[in-house]
């Protein structure tokens, strides 16, 4: 039964590894770079909605005021990622500026928000409201969290709208088309600005949703970015340039995750972690979805 517990708690934190890494190889896979600035974007769309989380807890609560946080955090996302890729990347892309600028770029911005964050957040540790009065359901004798359950099933939701949208709109076909070839897209007649600025908002709603969980299972520290490691890890596990590679790492990043803490303690888990990431790219360096693609910087 214990192991039961510990899988279901382990897939509950993949599947916001999973928002992570999606949201981070929804932009790898059209520029081809890692964009490390989504980690900035996670810490200040976690603080946003934990502020949203203050101004809507006089007027409603539980499930409601867990559902307004979760918007608040991914429409500032989505926001903030219009700016990020206007300021950060589009000058570059219309410039034709060497590519590894957009890797500078990228690590500049997420640092830039991180600062902004401890500037008018300063660097004290917050945590966000209690939402549910029982913090704990029990379902055929397994103890479960409440904001386990939600976080995973929110991710789910928001992991199953993102593949409709890649595989079922228009939008969705300009995506995959732009992840082949750029130039050949845009010479097909694609406006590739407005393709890759609806790619950084998906990621961005995301990075919002996965900056919120965070922040509930852990704490708000401006630091709280870093944590986009494990997406960048689970992307690497599962195939940089997949997006079912990505959930499918994730996943299994977070079920083994739990596994090493309850065996070696929070403190030694990490360091197995990314030695089993290097054991596993000995064996199989493509990844679980054996996608090879060339990093642009």
């Amino acid at each position: 039964m214990l192991i039961i517990q510990q899988l279901i708690n382990g897939i509950s934190l993949g599947s916001v590894y999973a928002l992570i890494a999606v949201g981070f190889a929804l932009v790898f896979n059209i520029l081809k770079f890692s964009n490390f600035s989504h980690g900035g974007l996670m810490t200040l769309t976690a603080y946003m909605g934990y502020m949203g989380a203050l101004f809507f807890m006089p007027y409603i609560g539980s499930i409601p005021l867990f559902c307004a946080t979760i918007l608040t955090a991914a429409a500032a996302g989505g926001i903030t990622a219009i700016g990020v890729e206007r300021l950060a990347f589009r000058r570059l892309r219309r410039n034709n500026s060497p590519l590894i600028y957009y890797f500078i770029s990228s690590i500049t911005m997420g640092i830039l928000m991180e600062n902004l964050v401890t500037i008018f957040a300063s660097s004290n540790f917050y945590s966000y409201p209690k939402f549910f009065q029982s913090s704990v359901i029990t379902v055929v004798g397994l103890n479960i969290a409440v904001s386990d359950f939600l976080m995973l099933f929110f991710s789910s939701a928001a992991l199953g709208l993102l593949l409709w949208v890649l595989y079922r709109t228009k939008i969705g076909l300009a995506i995959r088309a732009l992840s082949f070839d750029v130039n050949t897209a845009s010479l097909m007649g694609m406006d590739s600005n407005r393709v890759v600025l609806a790619t950084f908002i998906a990621s961005g709603v995301l990075g919002g949703i996965s900056g919120v969980f965070l922040g509930i299972n852990y704490t708000l520290y401006p630091q709280l970015g870093q944590l986009i490691v494990k997406g960048f890890v689970a992307s690497v596990i599962g195939g940089l340039g997949s997006i079912s590679g990505a959930m499918i790492g994730a996943v299994l990043l977070g079920v083994v995750e739990v596994f090493l803490i309850s065996f070696v303690g929070a403190g030694l888990a990490p360091a197995f972690v990314f030695i089993i990431m290097l054991a596993f790219l000995l064996v199989r360096p493509r990844g679980i979805a054996g996608v090879i693609v060339q990093e642009k910087a």
